[in-house]
């Protein structure tokens, strides 16, 4: 889950961006401003993982920001200006939408992001976890995640499968999705796959042992890019 914020000093571009973002279930809107002072301020107290910075704003420029900015989260900038493109990946940005702003290029964008996010993982000891432990039957039990097949959602609850058994827990699918290492993958709104027991895959599903997975509509340019790798 990436938590972002929004910096536009258009209402009308604010209003597309949030609602873009309200139909990724990945993403989190956490709040937009109109002015890059107030993200600032913001950025200094909260987490955020991306900006979605425009670069013509009042007073100081979506590029001015982000040169002032020590350690900034992933950022994808938009703009009408189609002349900023080049200098803007000088400053590591992941993506750079141009106005007027599709719901199919801004879903590349997250795409990108995603896939800067696994090679980030790649090179952190969040790929070396081999074990959880979750709440279950009134007591902490530990999960070898070598041992997990998938991981569906019931709602406030998970069902954890393994080949010989499940264990259902009191937790929400994208919670438990942050304290498990890219080795995992959610597909569909309702399951989180090992990707390391996939025997076989169409533009539909996933096949893992008997069982088969559906890749949910929103998942599915993300989830194909990441298995054809």
């Amino acid at each position: 889950m990436f938590k972002c914020i929004v910096v536009d000093d258009e209402p009308l571009a604010l209003s597309l961006l949030e609602g873009y973002i309200a139909e990724v279930p990945i993403l989190e809107h956490l709040v937009s401003f109109k002015n890059v002072m107030e993200a600032f301020a913001f950025l200094n107290k909260n987490k955020v993982d991306v900006i979605f910075l425009d670069i013509q704003m009042p007073k100081l420029t979506g590029i001015d920001f982000l040169k002032s900015i020590r350690n900034p989260p992933k950022v994808v900038l938009t703009t009408a200006y189609r002349e900023y493109a080049i200098d803007s990946y000088e400053y590591g940005v992941v993506d750079y939408l141009l106005k007027p702003i599709t719901f199919n290029r801004f879903f590349k964008a997250v795409n990108k992001l995603q896939m800067n996010n696994l090679e980030l993982d790649k090179a952190t000891t969040t790929s070396k976890i081999e074990s959880i432990f979750v709440h279950a039957n009134k007591k902490q039990i530990k999960i070898v995640l070598e041992e997990v097949l998938y991981i569906e959602s019931l709602k406030d609850y998970v069902k954890i499968h393994f080949i010989d058994r499940r264990i259902i827990v009191k937790e929400h699918l994208s919670q438990i999705l942050k304290s498990l290492p890219n080795t995992f993958l959610r597909v569909h709104r309702s399951y989180i796959i090992n990707t390391k027991k996939i025997s076989a895959y169409t533009a539909k599903d996933v096949e893992i042992g008997n069982f088969e997975i559906p890749i949910g509509g929103t998942y599915k340019t993300l989830v194909l890019n990441i298995l054809k790798r």
